[in-house]
């Protein structure tokens, strides 16, 4: 049996007693961020990542252990466990394996198999597997029995078959054989369901599709599974081969010793092998690797999803200023929310400056009135329906009355439905109505993208890559771990907090963080930390995980605003000796912080690794580690796709980073694509190398598809521009869409509003 520990240690290449410590903590209910932040000397200095890591796999061993125990013990009931198989099911390292050796033992039903062997036909089968010089004719004579249902030769001979056929099946050695050569060798091979060439236009790309299947990209498996799931494709996995007969077929011959050329029973077993592959194991290892192959397409995905809404949950924030929110719209008007410095909503009210209305001098008296009550800095616009009409009203405003000193910005609005409409909204806002609760989420993410963005579920935010399609049970706990390593390494103020960001805290729950927020409404704001175990159910094992996470900002102890675990309070104490004056003496004094040993200060208690995490958050207390706080600006006049020319530079927003490349908001209500080969001048193999989720960046307009709303783009701002088909751009703008013939574009997920750019196709299919 295999040893967990050891096992990721190995992995990991960290020392076994590090991963020891890391796995004890776990297990007494300490949470990743509390190890990595406040346990750095028992678990040799490990990281939010790696301790993600270990999570994830002590996980998945523990999960094998236990059906290991499942296995050995069935076996075992069916007193068929002998040493060797005993040896091999403790050494087996992953699930499939284990469940190669079980096949043979699995409790199944009734098996054509087994009905011949209840028949008597075991033995005819044993004799023409051992020696392939008897006739199988001539034999099968012995063993016909009116009786038992097996009145002619044929009869015999199939049952024979039958029983090998599940023998051969059931080896585990050549399972696993077979299972590797096909994952090197086998191609991935999609077809279009006859008749469905119309309606499954999208998935035209895979219509006559092979490639490698082990060097499948995520997005085009996912592309292609989206389309057998939906009925439009199917798939296989073939190996290239010449001659007759198929190299699986030769191996399973091999593996059992037979001779299949000039004797006797050449032909029969022939047959029973050439059954077993297509019948039996073609068929089951299909199944499981393309079950593989989806599995890692899920896990890429669910890695893109994770390190956009990582750098989306991270990206700056504009602070605690007075903020306007607008949920821009036509018809229903333009939704207008007014929050103060600390996101409470003091003015609310709908105004009509866009189409049809056209409502302008009324909607700016409106719009300027409250901006002199609240004293508002900041103009947050939704960048959905109507964004660009909206934007163009407030510039229009705003360089009419330049001494306001108003900065408007533009934010993605995504998941702002989702939030206005849930029962989180309903009791934060109960009074406001679903359409004013969006413009207050819009007004409050571009403040803190942190704090709002948590109230969200993390799968409506939009920055994935086939989210919908993946095992939801993986990505959710992705994104929580995701969320929950955000949030604490930024902090939380305990005193403004909402409760759902409360609940991402380390050691805080949704019971513990409501509790939380009641009794902060109830008794106050809290004047320290040690206040915090006044609350219901936060006992000293609560207090203890989440207290370095939790800041009181305006308390009487400074410490209580940084990132010191109260624990080490006493340490700081120790410094402030050596330094002779008081607390505030020292706080932000590099000069003297600088010049200390921290080794001098290192106890049975408190290793080096803390004293360092102290002194650095002495010289810097409470420093956000998020970016300082930009806009993009978008052109003047783009405002539309038809707006755009090729070989226009623009400034964009990366809205969402794929595999293929990034999708940019360029200001048209549609994200323009810059495919990964057009990221930079160098060759990038992840495009998270160079660009993250709401990066402001430069690019240039390589090409744009009005009747398809796709828009390519390139970084790389002296690239030549291309022209299209030898057609003017205004009959590309007036074309009507014709039917699809042989291959189109791949499809492209819906999240982001954003689209395959014709460069992508072009690309990948240079690839093949």
């Amino acid at each position: 049996m295999i040893n967990i520990n050891e096992t990721i240690a190995r992995e990991l290449a960290v020392p076994v007693r590090h991963i020891n410590a890391a796995v004890g903590l776990l297990d007494e209910g300490a949470t990743v961020p509390f190890i990595a932040r406040y346990r750095k000397e028992v678990t040799g200095g490990l990281d939010d990542i790696q301790m993600r890591e270990l999570e994830n796999r002590l996980r998945y061993l523990r999960e094998m252990e236990e059906r290991r125990e499942v296995i050995l013990k069935s076996i075992r009931e069916q007193d068929k466990l002998t040493d060797d198989l005993e040896k091999k099911v403790l050494a087996a390292d992953t699930k499939s394996r284990l469940e190669d050796l079980y096949l043979p033992y699995k409790p199944k039903r009734r098996t054509k198999g087994q009905i011949a062997i209840e028949a008597g036909l075991l033995p005819l089968a044993d004799a023409l597997l051992a020696d392939s010089q008897l006739d199988p004719e001539v034999i099968a004579n012995n063993y016909l029995n009116e009786a038992l249902g097996i009145t002619t030769t044929k009869e015999a001979l199939d049952g024979a078959k039958y029983i090998l056929m599940e023998r051969f099946a059931e080896d585990a050695e050549l399972i696993q054989t077979l299972r590797q050569l096909l994952w090197e060798e086998g191609k991935l091979c999609a077809a279009v369901v006859p008749g469905k060439e119309n309606d499954g236009a999208k998935f035209s790309d895979y219509f006559e599709h092979k490639e490698p299947l082990k060097t499948t990209p995520s997005h085009r498996a996912l592309a292609m599974f989206r389309g057998r799931n939906e009925g439009f494709l199917t798939l296989n996995i073939q190996l290239d081969f010449d001659g007759e007969r198929d190299p699986c077929e030769g191996i399973i011959a091999r593996h059992w010793s037979l001779n299949l050329n000039d004797v006797p029973a050449a032909r029969w077993l022939s047959e029973v092998v050439r059954w077993t592959w297509k019948v039996k194991l073609g068929l089951h290892l299909e199944m499981d690797l393309l079950s593989k192959l989806r599995e890692g397409a899920d896990q890429e995905a669910i890695d893109v999803f994770s390190r956009n809404l990582k750098d989306l949950l991270l990206a700056a924030p504009a602070g605690p200023r007075a903020t306007i929110g607008l949920d821009p719209g036509l018809r229903t008007g333009v939704k207008v929310a007014v929050i103060d410095a600390t996101g409470k909503v003091v003015d609310h009210c709908t105004i009509f400056p866009t189409p049809p209305q056209k409502r302008i001098a009324e909607s700016e008296a409106v719009l300027l009135a409250l901006i002199n009550k609240h004293s508002i800095e900041l103009i947050a616009i939704g960048n959905g329906t109507a964004s660009r009409e909206t934007e163009r009203f407030v510039a229009d405003m705003l360089n009419a009355k330049p001494e306001l000193r108003v900065t408007k910005v533009m934010v993605n609005e995504s998941g702002a439905s989702i939030y206005s409409a849930s029962e989180y909204a309903s009791r934060e806002l109960p009074d406001l109505d679903v359409t004013i609760r969006g413009a207050v989420s819009i007004a409050r993410r571009l403040q803190d993208p942190l704090a709002e963005l948590v109230k969200i579920e993390p799968k409506s935010i939009g920055v994935g890559q086939y989210q919908h399609d993946v095992s939801q049970l993986a990505l959710s706990r992705s994104l929580d771990a995701v969320i929950e390593d955000c949030v604490n390494a930024v902090g939380v103020d305990v005193n403004t907090a909402s409760s759902a960001l409360l609940t991402r805290v380390s050691g805080l729950n949704p019971t513990t963080a409501g509790n939380l927020v009641e009794y902060r409404d109830e008794h106050g704001m809290f004047a320290d930390r040690a206040a915090l175990k006044s609350v219901p159910r936060i006992g000293d094992k609560t207090y203890e995980q989440a207290a370095g996470f939790l800041r009181v900002m305006n308390g009487g102890n400074p410490l209580d605003r940084s990132a010191v675990h109260p624990e080490s309070y006493r340490v700081v104490d120790k410094i402030v000796q050596t330094a002779g004056g008081d607390l505030n003496t020292i706080i932000g004094n590099s000069t003297f912080l600088k010049s200390l040993q921290a080794e001098r200060f290192v106890d049975e208690q408190v290793g080096l690794p803390t004293i360092v995490d102290i002194l650095s958050e002495l010289d810097k207390p409470g420093r956000d580690p998020r970016p300082e706080f930009k806009t993009a600006t978008f052109k003047e006049g783009v405002e539309k796709v038809s707006d755009l020319e090729p070989g226009m530079l623009l400034e964009g927003v990366v809205t969402n980073v794929t595999n293929f490349g990034a999708f940019v908001d360029v200001g048209v209500h549609q994200d323009g694509l810059v495919h990964i080969s057009a990221l930079a001048d160098k060759f990038v193999k992840d495009p998270h190398e160079v660009v993250k989720a709401g990066d402001i960046i430069k690019v240039k307009v390589m090409d744009v598809d009005l009747n398809r709303k796709r828009i390519a783009l390139s970084c790389r701002l002296n690239d030549d521009v291309v022209p299209q088909d030898k057609q003017s751009r205004d009959e590309r703008r007036h074309k009507k869409p014709s039917k699809p013939t042989a291959r189109a574009e791949k499809p492209a997920e819906k999240a982001p509003s954003g689209a395959f750019a014709s460069a992508f196709a072009n690309a990948t299919k240079s690839r093949r």
